[in-house]
């Protein structure tokens, strides 16, 4: 029986998938007003629970071989990308999990103080690798799946907002191929208790993006390119109505600050290990937005 969390979303209900189309048992946690028919049609056994709750977190490790920490933080990195990983880890010693793959996200550990939620998947990083469990730490660079409203607002207006430096780089992982590693990490022996960087196969600069947008919708892209002193005015704003949403806000800063893709190295790691040829941006676009 596998536990997957963050079930709903889209990297978790890929995982899902995956894991039921192989007739693998599998339980869902998901909240009581997400959307999981599709899950339970596939026939995985749907939990409803509150990762903030511990007790919630207990009776849904029942009877667990497997976990996978899918989960994002919904604005409160210290509650779910912290508090509540921790738990899972703890609970999977308990009860003798075999395998923990935890999704955290690259760049974890180059210190961003201003960053919850970087700062939150490190400390789970290094719990989880004291933790005696067998493991495996996967860090994208970030999700195509992401880009998908994005690309159809763009087929509306032909706009795209990029905000900060074009042309620092970027890696986006195809979240199908994310999910697939995911799954495969459990039975992999080379990526038991390991980190591993994930990254699509093509390093792209930030300004790349839109005129891949170009080419699928066959229009010029108009961008509008905000520097991040903008931002930081914008951010500031908020924080001084509302100090938490500035600080929430620190780790999008982070993003639109820095570069975060693989090297060609990482990713022919990646694609050795587990035996596949990772997927373009551009592909898969393509694939979801039937151009």
């Amino acid at each position: 029986m596998f536990l997957i969390t963050g079930a709903t979303g889209g990297l978790g209900r890929r995982i899902v998938r995956l894991l039921r189309e192989q007739e693998m048992p599998v339980r869902a946690f998901v909240r009581l007003m997400s959307r999981y028919a599709e899950l339970e049609h596939r026939g995985a056994e749907i939990f409803i629970g509150d990762l903030q709750q511990e007790k919630d977190i207990k009776k849904a490790c029942q009877g667990i071989q497997y976990m996978i920490g899918a989960h994002g933080s919904d604005g409160n990195a210290a509650a779910l990308d912290y508090r509540a990983n921790i738990e899972l880890i703890d609970r999977a010693k308990d009860i003798g999990v075999k395998h923990f793959v935890f999704i955290s996200v690259l760049g974890a550990d180059r210190g961003y103080e201003n960053a919850p939620t970087f700062k939150a998947k490190r400390e789970v990083e290094k719990y989880l690798q004291a933790s005696g469990l067998n493991y495996t730490i996967l860090r994208p660079s970030g999700f195509s799946s992401n880009l998908l409203p994005l690309a159809e607002q763009f087929r509306q207006t032909g706009i795209y907002l990029l905000v900060g430096d074009p042309k620092n780089r970027t890696s986006i992982i195809s979240t199908d191929d994310l999910a697939r590693i995911a799954v495969n990490s459990v039975s992999t022996p080379a990526a038991r208790n390991q980190i591993l960087p994930v990254g699509g196969p093509d390093i792209l600069k930030r300004e790349d993006i839109p005129h891949i947008f170009g080419r699928i919708f066959n229009r010029e892209p108009i961008v509008i390119n905000p520097p991040l002193l903008l931002f930081d005015a914008v951010r500031g704003a908020f924080g001084l109505f509302n100090p938490n949403t500035g600080k929430s806000l620190g780790t999008l800063r982070t993003l639109l600050a820095n570069e975060f893709f693989c090297t060609t190295h990482e990713i022919a790691n990646v694609e050795s290990i587990f035996n596949l040829k990772l997927e373009s941006l551009e592909s898969f676009l393509r694939r979801y937005l039937g151009v």
